[in-house]
């Protein structure tokens, strides 16, 4: 039986006239740490759009260079980039058997796009994916609301919160930004 690869907190926001989206470092095999460095987000489009995955490497890397396609297709639009990559990825009988997400962000927007065909906008603009994923989203949400950090140090302090719980999540953690 083949052990499925795990370990993954990628959370990005749009706050305040800033963008930005980080991941942890750890890559883990079963129940085994492989890697603790890892880098999980990238920008692309002369750096106006920054993506993250979360699941399989191989297949996040085949998506995160598709979507970088689209994006150079439709012109740096980052909506129609995205509705297209879920459309083909839904369809593509190759594209339809990859494992991952990815969580993407440019200075208006934040998306995730999921091997389901979903495309989705969160109404806060903050999105948050795999396995710490929804405690980093906690932590966020809330630092958004009450304290007055910015883009960047709300996903930095967020991701640590998850690392403190999930033990798929490090704190060896990469954060990139946009400004407006």
């Amino acid at each position: 039986m083949q052990e499925k690869v795990r370990s993954t907190t990628i959370l990005g926001l749009v706050h305040n006239g800033k963008a930005a989206l980080g991941g942890d470092g750890q890559v883990t095999l079963g129940n085994t740490v492989m890697k603790q460095n890892s880098v999980k987000i990238r920008k692309l489009s002369g750096g106006k759009v920054i993506c993250g995955f979360a699941g399989s490497s191989a297949d996040a890397f085949t998506l995160t260079e598709r979507f970088e396609d689209k994006l150079e297709q439709y012109r740096g639009n980052v909506n129609r980039a995205a509705v297209e990559l879920a459309k083909e990825w839904r369809s593509d009988k190759f594209l339809r058997k990859l494992e991952a997400m990815l969580a993407i962000i440019s200075e208006d927007n934040a998306l995730i796009i999921s091997g389901n065909g979903d495309v989705i906008e969160p109404d806060n603009k903050i999105v948050a994916i795999g396995s710490g994923g929804m405690y980093a989203l906690a932590a966020a949400k809330m630092l958004v609301k009450f304290s007055s950090l910015s883009a960047e140090e709300i996903v930095r302090e967020s991701l640590k919160t998850a690392a403190d719980i999930c033990i798929y999540t490090n704190d060896k953690i990469n954060v990139e930004t946009i400004d407006k």
